[in-house]
């Protein structure tokens, strides 16, 4: 009852509750954002939600769109901009994904939603992630986040699809506050960002 019923229910309330509290803090990142990035604040992308459904995740865009002189844009670490690192830092990108909650595409909380070209390198074992709604902050999350390895991210997922409950779900959200106000697992180690998913 809680997976199928409560809790589609509380992430619509919540979101919107929540979206409304934080809306001046939006607005400031925005207009920040839109002149960091030569007026690009949002970034939006195609991920997979759940059963793989593709929809649009909206964040704010932490790094800008500068290239090398062979136009293939420089590596993370010198894109991202100085207003996108403290909005990473202190996990503010997260805030337009309440959008996605509301609009019922994402939960709170749930495995985090990966790229869509990762879709075809998935065993069974990792493709179970899918099995419920992508979450703005999951058991992966509150366990290392960027700063653990693919294999234990997966592990900690699929963890979750088996376990989730509304318990689990409260758990997760205290540690998240947690993890956000010590800036824990932001990064993976030597990067700005983890490295990307090859199959293995």
């Amino acid at each position: 009852m809680y997976k199928s019923i409560i809790k589609p229910i509380l992430d619509f309330v919540l979101a919107l509750i929540g979206f409304l509290i934080v809306s001046p803090i939006f607005l400031i990142i925005t207009i920040c954002l839109f002149f960091a990035n030569q007026g690009k604040p949002f970034f939006i992308q195609k991920r997979p939600g759940k059963n793989g459904k593709i929809f649009s995740i909206v964040k704010f865009k932490t790094m800008n769109d500068k290239k090398d002189d062979n136009g293939q844009l420089l590596p993370d670490a010198e894109r991202l901009t100085a207003v996108g690192s403290f909005v990473r830092k202190t996990s503010l990108d997260e805030i337009p994904q309440l959008l996605n909650v509301i609009k019922g595409d994402m939960s709170l909380i749930g495995p985090r939603p990966l790229l869509t070209h990762y879709l075809h390198l998935y065993n069974d074992f990792q493709n179970r992630r899918h099995e419920v709604k992508p979450g703005i902050t999951g058991w992966a999350q509150v366990n290392g986040r960027n700063a653990i390895s693919w294999d234990k991210k997966f592990e900690y997922d699929v963890w979750y699809v088996d376990n989730i409950s509304f318990g689990l779900d409260c758990k997760i959200l205290l540690k998240t506050i947690q993890k956000v106000v010590k800036s824990e697992g932001i990064n993976a180690a030597n990067a700005a960002t983890i490295e990307p998913f090859n199959g293995e």
